[in-house]
């Protein structure tokens, strides 16, 4: 069954497995989230659900962001609202609580945030461009980009060069991420390895798109004939002799 929750970042720390080898690990509180919005094909179009998360005061709200809720029979305002788009939604109504139980350990997911900003930064720092040489006569120009050499054709720097510009903030799909423990407790979710954003900062947690075949067991004494070991050189006496 396809489900997604927004959560928050809590950090990064790490946990023992079962047979003692660190996991690294982000914390993530996942939900509470409120089902404020369905979509189904018959009316839409398409199969889709809109989770609210982070209770705010509702003078915070815009009159629109206000009536949407009290539609869907909220009592309690909602700061983020994120719609998820999924296969069957049918297990979902309007109003329904998601917490973190949601998911289990085991489960693979992808996660999207907004990654950390960094504000303006040079070609160097931003792309990793080459530092010109520390001699004489190179001037205040170390860190400088140079020359892009458009020339006469095309007499233009194509679109999308690398140049100095606003680094970081921006959202970020990690994929393929394991969940390695639940707290249904705490309402946190541990996945291993770590996530875009800072501290605090809100998350999309979702089923991962990636495919997972399970490896089948090989039989005992098998040869595969792809392999080198398993090819016979005609020329070799040992080959001959058998």
């Amino acid at each position: 069954m396809q489900k997604a929750i927004i959560g928050k970042k809590i950090g990064m720390t790490q946990i023992f497995d079962e047979a003692g080898r660190v996991v690294p690990v982000t914390l993530i509180q996942a939900g509470p989230c409120t089902v404020v919005q369905k979509k189904t094909a018959e009316k839409d179009g398409y199969e889709a659900i809109q989770l609210g998360f982070e209770n705010v005061p509702e003078r915070k709200l815009t009159k629109p962001e206000i009536g949407h809720q009290k539609k869907a029979g909220l009592t309690e305002f909602v700061k983020v609202l994120k719609e998820f788009p999924l296969e069957d939604c049918s297990k979902f109504e309007v109003g329904d609580q998601l917490t973190a139980n949601l998911f289990a350990a085991g489960e693979f997911v992808d996660v999207t945030g907004i990654s950390k900003g960094h504000g303006f930064q040079g070609v160097v720092k931003r792309h990793g461009a080459a530092v010109k040489r520390n001699t004489h006569g190179g001037g205040p120009v170390h860190r400088h980009q140079g020359s892009l050499g458009a020339g006469t054709t095309p007499g233009h720097i194509f679109k999308g060069r690398d140049g100095a510009g606003q680094m970081g903030n921006e959202q970020v799909t990690v994929l393929n991420l394991d969940i390695v423990q639940v707290d249904e407790e705490l309402g946190l979710i541990a996945v291993r390895g770590a996530i875009p954003g800072p501290k605090g900062g809100v998350v999309f947690v979702k089923n991962t798109v990636k495919v997972h075949v399970e490896k089948k067991a090989t039989e005992a004494g098998r040869v595969n004939p792809q392999k080198a070991s398993a090819r016979v050189n005609p020329q070799k006496a040992s080959a001959r002799n058998k």
